[in-house]
């Protein structure tokens, strides 16, 4: 027994070491990607390097020390892999800054401390994440509530053609960054409950047994949330978040591909139905379909934004123009929407792919922790988790790329944006605290002593 927990011990310590090594070099991309910025576009290292550089390194250890101290077994891989990405996202909307005369990197680092302390609290706060599971139905409502939220006269907002904001004075933030993980609270918990009876089979059709009409609720209601908001909000990449995410989670929840078949098809009619009915509908898939016809917006759509991107991707090539050689602040909103085509016009194709890579290891740990998960609501949501991750990077990316029409989501921990970046770092933290749950050695039964006769006769005359 002594040497099994010696082995577990020397594994601990090399898996904390390996993180921290890690991190070395998360922090070796972004303060060299800062320095390279300023070497790119002013040929001169930027004199504020030194502070800067603490600062991130600050943040990264504040992290590394909350995880080492509140949740010791969680992945090593996970903290290593945003904090390059979030360093690299600094880079870039730094390179932007220079040409669009603002200050959105300074913002982005104080998005960042925000959400770094709000990962250590969530930590902290949250020992266990199967306590969540008492909210399933609070969460639920909640999520609903911030939906509806910027709907409101006062504080709703409008930007760029979606009502998806608020304004709380200064603060303008998305509700329904926090909204998607409330959801999977909800997602998981319901699931828990009832996936036995969603589970069954009901008539079967070409090889693949369809669920039960009885069971059609859940998924058509999600349906009716999903074009409500594509209705109201007019948020296309919302409504197809929401909907993918139960899907994904119903199908996992269930092992039942008649899920899928269902959801397809409801998808699609949802699709038919919304091209049909509005006119921004429209407007994303035909300049999607037919992109430099409506360059000039002459055809009363414009398809500049989604032009630009490409001509800037097909100008970097595959290892691009360097920092500062570019033009990509030619593509409108590109520290947002199209920040990927920032990455592929002055970094190239490698780093799309690099990045890429990295968002894939983001959700194979996700999934790698649902696997190992000893609860059916730990596996679940770290399911959803990572489901919101890959989604995200899947929309924005095929947006960008045209293989699927322009949907307004953001690339998570890249591009500009408080609500997006917080609520990321936060994410990140329900799945170190589902990883630690499932990687914590059960305790020994054999190292614990049985009372012999005489001990346990004595302990029955003494009570």
């Amino acid at each position: 027994m002594a040497e099994s927990s010696s082995l577990l011990g020397f594994v601990h310590r090399r898996r904390r070491g390996a993180e921290l090594f890690l991190l070395v070099l998360a922090l070796a991309v972004g303060l060299g990607g800062y320095v390279a910025v300023g070497i790119g576009v002013e040929g001169t290292v930027p004199a504020d390097y030194v502070g800067y550089g603490l600062w991130l390194a600050g943040l990264m250890v504040a992290a590394h020390v909350a995880v080492r101290l509140v949740a010791p077994y969680a992945d090593p891989v996970l903290l290593p892999v945003v904090a390059a990405l979030n360093g690299l996202g600094l880079a870039v909307i730094q390179r932007l800054d220079f040409d669009l005369d603002t200050a959105l990197a300074r913002r982005q680092l104080g998005w960042m401390t925000i959400g770094v302390v709000l990962f250590v609290v969530t930590l902290v706060a949250i020992r266990d994440h199967r306590v969540l599971s008492r909210f399933t139905y609070t969460s639920g409502l909640a999520a609903i509530v911030l939906l509806i939220t910027p709907q409101l006269p006062i504080i709703g907002n409008e930007v760029n053609g979606a009502r998806i904001w608020v304004q709380v004075g200064p603060i303008n933030f998305q509700p329904g960054e926090i909204a998607k993980v409330l959801l999977v609270i909800t997602f998981a918990g319901y699931l828990q409950l009832h996936r036995d009876a969603l589970a069954l089979a009901g008539r079967r059709v070409l090889f693949v047994d369809l669920p039960r009409g009885r069971d059609l609720g859940p998924i058509l209601g999600m349906w009716a949330v999903s074009l409500g908001i594509l209705v109201v909000q007019r948020d296309l990449g919302s409504s197809l978040l929401f909907f993918g995410l139960f899907l994904v989670m119903l199908y996992v929840s269930t092992e039942r591909p008649g899920w899928l078949v269902v959801g397809g098809g409801l998808f699609v009619v949802g699709a038919f139905l919304g091209y049909q009915a509005f006119g921004h509908v429209q407007t994303r898939f035909n300049t999607w379909l037919h992109p430099f016809d409506y360059y000039d917006g002459d055809l009363g759509a414009n398809s500049y934004q989604l032009v630009e991107g490409m001509f800037g991707m097909a100008w970097g090539g595959l290892i691009g123009r360097g920092f500062g050689q570019g033009d990509p602040t030619r593509i409108p909103e590109v520290e947002s929407d199209f920040i990927m085509a920032a990455i592929g016009e002055e970094l190239g194709l490698t780093a799309v792919l690099a990045v890429l890579v990295l968002y894939g290891l983001i959700v194979e740990r996700a999934l790698r922790a649902a696997l190992i998960s000893r609860d059916d609501f730990g596996k679940l949501m770290a399911v959803g988790l990572g489901t919101i991750f890959a989604l995200q990077v899947f929309v924005v990316i095929g947006g960008v790329t045209r293989l699927i029409p322009l949907t307004g989501l953001t690339t998570s921990f890249l591009s500009y944006g408080g609500s997006s970046l917080v609520m990321s770092w936060v994410i990140v933290a329900l799945l170190l605290r589902i990883s630690d749950q499932a990687r914590r050695p059960l305790p020994d039964l054999a190292q614990v002593e049985e009372p012999d006769a005489d001990e346990e006769s004595t302990q029955v005359i003494k009570l």
